[in-house]
């Protein structure tokens, strides 16, 4: 992964998040679903900037495997009723809960914040179960700053692959 470079273009920009509509639905599995709306985040290289500053970033580890491994990526959780660390996020939280409640049937109210600090930083296979628990459809939602990643979906033991490129503010 290239260090991140940010846009002259979108930095003459304030922070701005747009509408969430029209969006991209691709259906998955047994119900599944994930919307996708590149650059959904104008202006974003300042919240990007103070992410970095002001997130308490941490390590941690895991056990994976029979071992204790470093999860490689910092993260900090931001817990019911706490404040998002820029404005920016808190529209954009706004906005999801007004798109997505009539759906979903809750609101978004806690924020896990992931730092992937080289292209050594990833996240594994995995099942999200938390918010809701293990036995009803976890609800996820990404804003992705910085350089470009990859997502990859998969459905539990299945091996085709959905890959969506995240760009800076999507």
């Amino acid at each position: 992964m290239a260090a991140f470079q940010p846009s002259l273009f979108d930095e003459a920009f304030a922070p701005t998040v747009g509408t969430l509509a029209p969006i991209t639905r691709l259906h998955l599995t047994q119900g599944a679903w994930v919307d996708h709306l590149p650059g959904w985040l104008t202006g974003c290289g300042e919240v990007f900037e103070t992410l970095l500053r002001v997130v308490p970033w941490r390590s941690e580890e895991r056990l994976m495997y029979d071992a204790i491994v470093a999860v490689p990526r910092l993260v900090h959780t931001y817990g019911i009723g706490q404040a998002l660390p820029h404005p920016a996020l808190e529209a954009a939280r706004v906005e999801l809960n007004q798109h997505y409640f009539s759906e979903l049937g809750e609101p978004f109210v806690t924020a896990g914040c992931c730092l992937y600090r080289d292209g050594r930083d990833s996240v594994a296979w995995h099942g999200d179960n938390i918010g809701r628990g293990r036995r009803a459809d976890t609800m996820v939602a990404i804003v992705s700053f910085g350089s470009d990643r990859k997502l990859l979906l998969r459905p539990r033991g299945g091996q085709t692959e959905l890959t969506l490129t995240l760009s800076h503010g999507d």
